[in-house]
């Protein structure tokens, strides 16, 4: 159980602080800064006064869990207006706060965000009514400001680490609406580290007697192997530091996951990676040298990420080498590239297409499978291909003709049957890549078919697949 006293909660609330005024701090005006200021700790004595006397299931006094949720708000790179909202997230719903007062009091953007965090109520709905209305609501207020869904991952991941004291069926169920929403909105915006969190921590709950395992056999092999390690850390640190190369060195030992508790016997190459930062681009590139230099690549395991994005959007030089008597991971990667990896979209600098996210919760909303956003694509990664009388259009990475075929309009993409792309018949599944110029070939009929929904990537496709798809079906019961 975390702790949960006085000095516990001074010392978060100093982290927060500093936290803010180091990322937000420079761009301000010294007013700015103290009005900002200002404003955090009204909001920590609201959400405070607000919730005192309120305990949680566990016996913690309520407070700690914004406080907790706000703390992981500002970890990741997000501003005061969102630390605000993290911290009065769950006052409109429980206390006597309202949502005007909210805004009176910080403003129009920080009320729309704890809106957006605020469960539905209508006492004429069933519970689960409800829950698909608070579900379609935060959709909603996500397409406008991505904030509310980041916020919500945060909110989510501390009711995951405090969930004990809830009955058993409750805790499965939040379990999976974790890993059916969450999990794969986290990776498709860019938030890979956040991802495996949440999936570690839905899996902890479903699978408790594999999980307990797992956790005991990575404590007995980390314990064993520590030294090693430790000595092959020295290694390349000191080599570095004759270089002078700077360099950040992390262990990063692989959270539990299915495939993850698959590979257990394994050992040190299959779930522990050595990670590596660098101030730049180019040092990423001495750094791999100078390590292979120390320890032999394996061959045929190099990766270069760094230029192009791994399929999550993850930013790194991977490789394997053989580390004294171990065959280990190593990942290089530069500072700001691993704030990337490790915060997604709300990384400062992280390029992120807006217009992919929107069309992604949109298809959520019109019905898409949160389970198939796990074949979305991410929504910082895009490509740009042409018409053939020149007209661009921008698809997310991996897209196929089928898709861009929808993008032209929906009906050709239900009557398309092949294309062309830079002059060359292609199959409908074939995946485009950035520059390509594509034609689409249409037949007199519809010939839809559900593997479709193997070939397209875009919400805009499947779900004009699906709706055609039911149609038939519902055509032909007619018929009969």
């Amino acid at each position: 159980m975390p702790e949960f006293d006085e000095r516990t909660q001074q010392r978060m609330i100093s982290e927060i602080m500093e936290l803010l005024v180091t990322h937000y701090g420079g761009g301000m005006s010294e007013q700015q800064l103290d009005s900002s200021i200002t404003l955090l700790q009204k909001a920590i004595d609201l959400a405070r006064t607000s919730h005192e006397g309120q305990f949680r299931k566990s016996g913690e006094p309520y407070f700690f869990h914004p406080l907790r949720v706000s703390h992981l708000a500002a970890r990741h790179w997000m501003d005061f207006n969102s630390v605000f909202a993290a911290l009065l997230h769950d006052v409109v719903e429980d206390t006597p706060v309202t949502l005007e007062e909210v805004q009176d009091e910080f403003g129009e953007e920080v009320a729309v965000l704890v809106n957006g965090l605020t469960k539905a109520s209508d006492e004429n709905l069933s519970r689960e009514t409800l829950k698909a209305k608070t579900y379609r609501k935060t959709v909603l207020l996500a397409i406008e400001d991505v904030r509310v869904l980041c916020l919500k991952f945060w909110d989510r991941i501390d009711n995951l680490q405090t969930i004990g004291a809830l009955a058993p069926n409750k805790q499965k169920l939040i379990a999976e609406e974790t890993r059916a929403i969450y999990v794969p909105l986290a990776r498709h915006l860019g938030m890979g580290r956040v991802s495996s969190e949440l999936e570690a921590l839905s899996l902890r709950i479903l699978y408790p007697r594999r999980y307990r395992r797992y956790r005991n056999t990575m404590d007995h092999l980390r314990e064993r192997v520590d030294p090693k390690l430790r000595r092959i850390r020295s290694k390349f640190q000191n080599a570095a530091e004759k270089q002078k190369l700077d360099v950040l060195i992390r262990d990063r030992w692989r959270p539990f996951s299915i495939p993850a508790a698959k590979v257990l016997g394994r050992g040190v190459s299959t779930l522990y990676t050595l990670e590596i930062q660098v101030d730049r681009t180019m040092d990423a590139y001495l750094a791999l040298g100078l390590l292979h230099s120390l320890f032999p690549p394996i061959p045929g395991k190099l990766r270069d990420h760094l230029h192009f994005t791994s399929q999550f959007g993850y930013q790194a030089i991977k490789t394997t080498v053989q580390a004294n008597e171990y065959r280990m991971r190593v990942e290089i990667t530069t500072r700001k590239l691993a704030r990337f990896n490790d915060s997604g979209v709300l990384a400062p600098g992280f390029e992120f297409r807006a217009t992919n996210f929107r069309g992604l919760m949109k298809s959520l909303l019109e019905g898409e499978s949160p389970f198939d956003t796990e074949s979305l694509r991410l929504a910082s990664a895009s490509i740009q291909v042409y018409t053939p009388a020149g007209d661009m259009r921008t698809l997310p990475e991996g897209s196929s003709a089928l898709d861009f075929a929808f993008e032209i309009h929906e009906e050709l993409g239900l009557y398309a049957r092949r294309a062309r792309v830079n002059g060359q018949t292609r199959l409908l599944r074939y995946r485009l890549l950035d520059g390509d110029q594509v034609a689409i070939e249409a037949s007199a009929a519809p010939e839809v078919l559900p593997k479709w929904l193997d070939w397209a990537v875009t919400p805009k496709a499947r779900n004009a697949i699906r709706r055609f798809l039911r149609s038939k079906v519902k055509g032909d019961g007619k018929n009969d």
